[in-house]
């Protein structure tokens, strides 16, 4: 049962009984060669409408073949926090996955947007692109490269760079086009709303990895003496990483952190202060894009090993109390695979009422990826208290879920990470949208942000209220 989400995709479909997964073949990376059979429109065409009832992705607490998500609310109001497995993403052996914290006023709603509408992009704009490659030069790329002991190295790489061409090219206009749609968007308001974001599509051993803000990816590994090691996979894009830093200055936005949280660098207009956004760049903060805050991402590829045991993906809420070491510790001594999220999100509960007894404890979203895609029987999954009140009484409102807001009330309580208001429209929409330069984090950057360590707590105090005029 497996399905295709694109608008100008065609998908041949093969279907199999008892409930199995039906694969679907893709005209996208990793197929040529395969022949095609005319579809009708709807046979391979799915909107975001139907994204919600489609087989092999899930967005609440549960478990799939190959991975198991937990999100549980904090204590600041509705959980913004947004989370997406997808398997048979666009082939049998290509899963997608994300994380999103949303944040400001209508945050939760930008997050379950982009929780949505991200991997279709991305899907769509790999299909296209392979569709010209095969259209001019009949190429296929295989998308399953592998490190090889031969002496094809000079080949290898060109088959590597080119992969890493595409893929970074998708992962670039998708966030692009994501931004674009926020923007525009005439029910979301996003001016002083967003979210971060750490998605990544595993594809054979192929690891690509797009991501915004400060949720983080992590990979649990097995050294030398199978040993389990933390390999941390994505940089925390703050405003006081040097790069960030420089760049919102030159944007004329200012980074600066309050007397009563030095540790937490906030990016604030030039004009007043506010409204105090913890990251450098993230889908939505309109009030932002002109003064240095942007969404391109930041790319990487990796090839995957035999060591390569799992994948964590969680918000914030998690890394300010767990290190990257620790949440490796308690996915692999978890009694089983399903409750791996789960127990990483309990864990950080107790550690928020240990470490900071006079905070109060942040939404905390975790995806556990289980890289030989091997999962525990049904009868475990159930030991583990997964029943479907479980499922909907820990994930704040999926069944009312909407976009454009109409049946679900923005919280105006949970403001930590951008510091804003109900006020916070006073200065209208910023008509220019920054594009930003599409670099790489510099390795001194990487080694600055201390990615070992243990990240920083919202603040909770008052929140400065924007100015009654404009200056």
């Amino acid at each position: 049962m497996g399905a295709c989400v694109s608008t100008s995709s065609r998908s041949t479909r093969s279907s199999r009984s008892n409930g199995e997964t039906v694969a679907h073949s893709f005209l996208g990376i990793g197929f040529c060669g395969q022949k095609r059979t005319k579809k009708t429109f709807s046979d391979h065409v799915y909107t975001l409408q139907n994204l919600h009832s489609i087989p092999n992705r899930i967005f609440t607490n549960g478990k799939s073949r190959a991975s198991c998500i937990f999100t549980q609310q904090g204590r600041k109001g509705i959980n913004q926090d947004a989370m997406v497995v997808w398997e048979d993403f666009m082939s049998e052996d290509a899963i997608f996955c994300g994380v999103f914290d949303g944040h400001g006023p209508h945050g939760h709603l930008v997050a379950r947007k982009v929780r949505d509408a991200l991997p279709v992009k991305l899907l769509s704009f790999l299909h296209s692109y392979q569709s010209r490659l095969n259209g001019s030069s009949k190429t296929c790329f295989k998308g399953n490269l592998k490190r090889s002991d031969g002496g094809d190295s000079e080949k290898d790489a060109s088959a590597e760079e080119k992969l890493n061409v595409t893929w970074r090219e998708a992962f670039l206009k998708s966030y692009k086009a994501m931004d674009k749609e926020l923007r525009s968007h005439p029910n979301l308001d996003c001016f002083c709303s967003g979210s971060t974001a750490v998605t990544l599509v595993k594809q054979g051993s192929n690891l690509f990895m797009g991501y915004i803000g400060d949720s983080r990816a992590i990979l649990g590994s097995k050294d030398s003496s199978d040993s389990m090691v933390a390999i941390q996979l994505t940089v925390d894009l703050k405003p006081d990483l040097p790069r960030e830093a420089e760049r919102i200055k030159r944007c004329k936005g200012r980074v600066f952190a309050l007397q009563d949280e030095p540790e937490v660098s906030r990016v604030w207009l030039p004009f007043d202060d506010a409204p105090g956004l913890a990251m450098a760049r993230a889908f939505g903060d309109f009030c932002l894009k002109d003064y240095g805050v942007i969404s391109i991402p930041e790319f990487s590829h990796r090839i995957l090993t035999e060591r390569d045991q799992f994948i964590v993906l969680a918000s914030d809420g998690v890394w300010d109390v767990l290190s990257n070491e620790e949440v490796v510790e308690i996915v692999s001594s978890s009694p089983s695979r399903a409750s791996a999220a789960r127990i990483v999100v309990d864990s950080a509960a107790r550690e928020w009422k240990l470490k900071y007894p006079t905070s109060k404890m942040d939404d905390c979203a975790v995806v556990c990826l289980f890289l030989d895609g091997k999962m525990d029987s049904e009868s475990d999954y159930e030991e583990q208290g997964f029943s479907s009140a479980t499922l909907q009484s820990n994930h704040s409102g999926n069944a009312v879920e909407s976009d454009d807001g109409q049946k679900s009330e923005p919280s105006l309580q949970r403001n930590f990470t951008v510091r804003s208001s109900d006020e916070s429209d006073t200065y209208g929409r910023l008509p220019v949208e920054i594009e930003g330069n599409e670099e790489t984090m510099a390795a001194e950057d990487q080694n600055w942000s201390g990615l070992e360590g243990v990240t920083r707590v919202n603040s909770l105090v008052q929140l400065p209220r924007f100015s009654e005029e404009r200056h």
